[in-house]
């Protein structure tokens, strides 16, 4: 088993690529991008901007809540948080790009000052689930690569680095597992590294499966195919499923 700082040591590292790419794309924008639509209903680049700005502040709580045992939710309220995200997404470009760059740096830092100790910190998340503080940094890094795409920016999920396809798809069907709305079907994703993996929605044990590729399908019964980020985009929302065969049903939201 990983010890709790190796865990976050690692998760460190995917989530400054991920910050790399996040502040690489933004350094593109200016006064008009800002103000297009993203990719998320009701949401401008600004919004999604400012709310990655706010969750590296809210998951900088986390941390000072393992470093310090003082409690420190992410968020005082779901009600603050969207103020807070509506408030700053009419700033400029300018105000905009500063306040994320400030922010990622704050939690870049807190999370190099961190003791090893404290990465086995038992927390809460914003939905209430129990975590530990090593868990902090993926989380970090999940936030980053999927609203990077919601900029709509030139970003895809096919940027997201190969090792971390895989992580994100596990996750996306093990949230969605035990859900009465999902339909009951088989999803089998190509994966960079040029193994197949299967899933089935809906399976409250949110069974994976090794698929040796040779085209049948490892469980279930309905199946949908396609290469791991035209999966996750399907799963998280962030395409129709057009990319996978044959056309999957449309799913509720994910989260």
């Amino acid at each position: 088993m990983i010890a709790p700082a190796e865990h976050a040591i690692r998760g460190l590292a995917a989530a400054a690529t991920a910050t790399d790419a996040l502040i690489n794309a933004v350094d593109k924008l200016d006064d008009v991008s800002v103000r297009g639509p993203s990719l998320l209903p009701g949401w401008t680049r600004g919004h999604v901007v400012t709310h990655l700005a706010r969750n590296a502040d809210a998951l900088l709580n986390l941390l000072i809540w393992a470093r310090t045992g003082v409690e420190h939710p992410m968020y005082a309220s779901r009600a603050d948080r969207d103020a807070d995200i509506e408030e700053g997404a009419a700033r400029g470009y300018l105000l905009l790009a500063e306040d994320l760059f400030a922010a990622c740096d704050r939690f870049r830092r807190a999370a190099d000052e961190m003791p090893d100790s404290a990465w086995s910190a038992g927390l809460t998340t914003a939905r209430g689930a129990a975590i530990r503080a090593a868990r902090v940094p993926w989380l970090r890094t999940r936030e980053v690569w999927l609203h990077l795409v919601d900029l709509d920016a030139g970003v895809g999920l096919d940027a997201i680095p190969g090792e971390l396809i895989e992580q994100l798809l596990d996750e996306v069907v093990f949230e969605y597992g035990g859900r009465t709305d999902v339909p009951d079907i088989a999803v089998r994703a190509g994966l960079p590294d040029g193994r197949w993996r299967s899933w089935r929605l809906g399976d409250e044990a949110a069974q994976a499966a090794e698929d040796p590729g040779s085209g049948e399908p490892a469980i279930g019964a309905q199946t949908v195919s396609g290469s791991g980020p035209a999966v996750l985009a399907w799963l998280t929302g962030r395409r129709g499923g057009e990319l996978l065969t044959p056309a999957p049903p449309v799913l509720p939201p994910w989260a």
